[in-house]
């Protein structure tokens, strides 16, 4: 196939060069370039383009010894020993950490699949959605599909699933998403669900806990902690893969700090429960705001919503010009990603949609 299909059909990307596949994504949350794009908009900027928790997790303060001291091997024991309860993961030597889940999918390609990764190989990435997977795919030699059919996933040899996607919220029930992995496992395949969402539904949605050859499953600490900058991330795998995994990333992949303020956010069940409450009760405050600007969310989690509206251009400079930034997309311009607001912000928000200036 060489053209996009309709709706529900694969979908076929070009493949990149060398050098397009190692350019950078474009990605939410760079002030910066905002700042230059909107110079008259008020400060600070409130923004709402990261789907990041706006209420991070308040750790106690960090032991001087995580800086001054390499990580001890115990905490990062006891840390993959609380990922694996938190996640529902079957035992903590099927968890290999890291410095983030972006680092991840490169490792378990190599550990799946071998030094050759992915030459001769096809990848499937259920799309739209976060595209650094299709690029780090792409980069480790694969022919890299982005479809939009679930059921085209299945020819693949490596396929991910983002589940709940970013950044529509779509979410593969659970039974679907382990009857492809047992087909990938039957052929030697691969599927990956990247769960960084996931925190935030019920968790009987997460395959976390049914990892088996053929199933990697990928989570993310600092989107529902608020803590992004900690750069901390899990891979639940089958034993032998999770261990090929913290052969590679060495033995301290994870910072002191990192490991202090993450013993003590994923221990803390009582914030969790708390937290989920909280985002649930914010999401809906802000579909009553966008609902009261005649702006209908039509996708997302309680992290974020997604709009699909004629206007979305004019609606993205209306609130970049007002100091609020939000997510656009290049490929879908009739399309924006609404994070939610920290406290202080909502006011700033309320009197910009109530501006409606795109309406003009």
């Amino acid at each position: 196939m060489d053209q996009d299909r309709q709706e529900g059909q694969t979908k076929v990307q070009p493949q990149m060069d060398d050098v397009e596949a190692r350019q950078a994504i474009d990605h939410g949350g760079n002030l910066a370039r905002a700042g230059l794009q909107f110079p008259q908009a008020p400060k600070p900027w409130i923004d709402l383009s990261t789907g990041i928790n706006p209420h991070p997790y308040a750790y106690s303060p960090i032991p001087a010894t995580a800086f001054s001291r390499l990580p001890e091997p115990d905490d990062l024991a006891r840390l993959k020993h609380l990922a694996a309860t938190a996640y529902g993961a079957p035992s903590a030597e099927h968890l290999a950490a890291a410095p983030g889940t972006h680092i991840l999918l490169p490792l378990v390609i190599e550990a799946v699949f071998g030094t050759l990764s992915g030459a001769g190989r096809r990848a499937a990435i259920l799309s739209p959605t976060y595209g650094e997977h299709a690029r780090m795919a792409r980069l480790s030699g694969f022919e890299t599909l982005e479809v939009q059919a679930f059921e085209a996933l299945f020819d693949a040899d490596l396929a991910v699933v983002v589940n709940p996607n970013n950044p529509d919220g779509r979410l593969v029930g659970a039974a679907d998403l382990l009857a492809l992995s047992r087909h990938m496992a039957a052929k030697g395949g691969l599927l990956v669900v990247d769960e960084a969402f996931m925190e935030v539904i019920e968790p009987e949605e997460s395959v976390a806990g049914a990892v088996h050859d053929g199933l990697v499953v990928l989570r993310s600490f600092g989107k529902f902690y608020g803590l992004a900058g900690v750069r901390l991330g899990f891979a639940v795998a089958p034993v032998a893969i999770a261990q090929k995994l913290a052969a590679r990333l060495g033995p301290w992949a994870i910072p002191g700090p990192t490991l202090s303020i993450g013993l003590q956010a994923l221990a803390d069940g009582g914030w969790q429960r708390a937290m989920r409450a909280r985002l649930a009760a914010d999401a809906a405050r802000l579909d009553a705001l966008l609902a009261a600007a005649d702006l209908p969310v039509c996708g997302g989690t309680t992290l974020f919503r997604y709009l699909k509206h004629a206007k979305a251009p004019a609606i993205f400079a209306h609130l970049g010009g007002s100091g609020i930034l939000v997510r656009a997309f290049a490929a879908r311009p009739d399309c924006l990603r609404i994070g939610l607001p920290e406290d202080g912000a909502w006011k700033r928000l309320e009197k910009a949609l109530e501006t409606k200036s795109w309406r003009d």
